[in-house]
């Protein structure tokens, strides 16, 4: 039988134990995601390490600007995810 799809207000009341695998045992609370600050601290890194790798490139340090663009990389990505989720509806 497939699941039932979650609607906003699922969403909106949030999800009991869907971060803490621990929810519900001795009496603990459900976990809650900062969506809105992670996604602000995306932004923050994606724009250090991308102008960090320009800069690197420029003076010639290559190494360091690969590094810097494959975290910016990572930083973009979780971005993506975090907007995703908050479009779903997640509170955060």
């Amino acid at each position: 039988m497939p699941a039932k799809r979650r609607s906003r207000e699922d969403y909106a009341q949030g999800l009991p134990g869907y971060h803490d695998p621990t929810a519900g045992v001795g009496g603990s609370s459900p976990a809650r995601s900062a969506l809105t600050l992670r996604a602000v601290l995306a932004v923050f890194g994606l724009v250090v390490c991308g102008a960090g790798a320009w800069l690197s490139w420029q003076v010639g340090m290559a190494w360091l600007a690969i590094v810097l663009v494959v975290v910016a990389v990572v930083a973009l990505l979780d971005l993506a995810w975090v907007l995703y989720r908050k479009g779903r509806g997640e509170p955060g």
